[in-house]
């Protein structure tokens, strides 16, 4: 249920934050939103009696974390601002598949065919969902592969950091790189600074303040999940994000999803949880 209940609270999180950018300049709106989350997790991080950041400085580990999570935060909070949600958050999906494939290279774990045809049919449905050959094809929707690439290479980083950096401080690390994905999109896109007289509405304010609220939310229940639950039991869970997030599309923003994206969801999402039920008896032997 904490799983669950994480996935919806990510999908809420996104549908505030693109309808804010619909008000609000996607830089700036990157970074009111960080700067949010950022405030809220250092208030976590210091009622636990922690620092903000880690005592020992940033390590080596830690840099690379940040730079994919700048990444990952950057393209997958333009995909929010210009791409549809449900095409979004399907692509988002797929990350666990590149996680997979990344530990084969970077920590040198053995995966065996089933599970690499798994993770080639994962990435045929995210073609699906993207449609190259089409005409249809919204080029936008790229955003979401960076976005999700850079997850990836975020959760193989945090594999490697030490146990001793607390989730607070990882969640002010991951806040403080979408306040710097905002500045840079803001410096890129040219867009001028909000004068008195021009700040954003105060339905849009209050939507990225919801934004962070609910990310903060959702980060917190899925800790707990991963830690008082059997990570092969509570994983597969993370995929009701999408079921989420297709319903707040279509109801929201009066997204109509077709055939072919509900294919290359399905792929997706049949492959992520194959893969998952394939890595339970060498997880189990492994113990």
């Amino acid at each position: 249920m904490f799983m669950v209940g994480a996935m919806a609270a990510f999908a809420i999180e996104d549908a505030l934050f693109k309808s804010a950018t619909q008000a609000v300049p996607v830089g700036l709106a990157l970074l009111i939103f960080g700067g949010s989350g950022t405030m809220i997790f250092a208030l976590l991080a210091r009622q636990q009696g922690d620092g903000i950041l880690p005592a020992a400085g940033l390590s080596r580990g830690l840099w690379v974390r940040s730079i994919f999570e700048l990444t990952g935060r950057l393209f997958f909070g333009l995909a929010l601002a210009f791409a549809d949600l449900s095409t979004t958050s399907a692509i988002l999906q797929a990350t666990p598949l590149v996680v997979v494939a990344g530990a084969v290279v970077v920590f040198g774990e053995r995966v065996g065919w089933r599970r690499w045809l798994a993770i080639a049919f994962g990435l045929v449905g995210v073609l699906l969902v993207l449609r190259p050959s089409g005409s249809g094809l919204d080029w936008t929707a790229l955003f979401a592969v960076l976005g999700m690439l850079g997850f990836a290479g975020r959760d193989l980083a945090t594999r490697a950091s030490a146990p001793s950096v607390t989730n607070a401080q990882l969640g002010v690390l991951g806040f403080i790189a979408l306040t710097t994905a905002g500045l840079l999109v803001h410096l890129a896109t040219g867009a001028p600074w909000a004068a008195p007289a021009e700040l954003p509405p105060v339905g849009a304010l209050a939507r990225l303040l919801g934004a962070a609220v609910f990310g903060v939310i959702a980060y917190s229940a899925l800790t707990t999940a991963m830690r008082s639950g059997d990570v092969s039991v509570v994983t597969p869970f993370r995929y009701t994000r999408l079921v989420f997030a297709l319903i707040l599309a279509i109801l929201l923003f009066g997204e109509r999803p077709d055939a072919m994206m509900l294919l290359g969801s399905a792929l997706i999402v049949g492959s992520g949880l194959f893969t998952l039920a394939r890595s339970r008896p060498n997880d189990r032997r492994a113990a």
